[in-house]
């Protein structure tokens, strides 16, 4: 079982890398963000699941090893295939799994790709209990949750996915200065020079 790799990213698209580890070049696929992320020459480290079939080895690697834990878990859930819980982390941090999970909320499981609305219920009944909601939280540094939201909202429009656009806003409202938190116009600036040129942020 190749449980994680570390290693020279030779390769990435929109869902994939190629990482060298002693000189082998091992193709993963890997979330909207984790893709988004890789630089070639970089180094990268993913914590990695493989999947055996009769016809085919297949490699899917996540930044974090709690985005593995909810791969395992999507798994084991009827009608759900690697692809398809790739996907959903694609879309959806693991505290949106969570929370979408405990409040039996099917609805954003149904806006990915491949997941129909029974796969989406099945979803929500198999994992429920098996995942926690986070603590709520008290927000620090004078920052509006509507800013973060209309930010975040507007680069959905622009093509990013929820899952990108809500981790990267949430991380220029951490480097931003008190001044650019209360302006929308200033924290979206902010977000889509750390982006870069949209690629679509995974979507579909």
């Amino acid at each position: 079982m190749i449980s994680s790799l570390h290693g020279v990213v030779l390769h990435a698209t929109s869902d994939q890398v190629v990482i060298e580890v002693g000189g082998v070049g091992f193709s993963v696929a890997v979330p909207a963000d984790v893709a988004h992320t890789a630089r070639v020459g970089e180094r990268l480290q993913l914590h990695t699941s493989l999947i055996v079939r009769e016809d085919a080895l297949s490699l899917f690697g996540f930044a974090e090893r709690d985005e593995l834990e909810i791969f395992g878990l999507l798994l084991g859930v009827t009608g759900v295939g690697p692809k398809s819980a790739l996907g959903v982390l694609s879309h959806m941090t693991v505290d949106q799994i969570a929370e979408a999970v405990t409040a039996e909320d099917d609805a954003p499981f149904r806006r990915v790709s491949g997941i129909g609305p029974k796969t989406a219920k099945l979803i929500v009944l198999q994992l429920a209990g098996k995942v926690q909601a986070p603590a709520p939280t008290t927000r620090t540094g004078a920052v509006a949750p509507d800013v973060v939201d209309q930010v975040t909202a507007a680069l959905i429009g622009l093509g990013w996915s929820e899952k990108v656009a809500a981790e990267a806003a949430a991380q220029t409202v951490g480097e931003a200065s008190e001044a650019e938190r209360s302006s929308v116009s200033a924290l979206l600036r902010r977000t889509l020079a750390l982006l870069g040129p949209a690629q679509g942020g995974g979507r579909g």
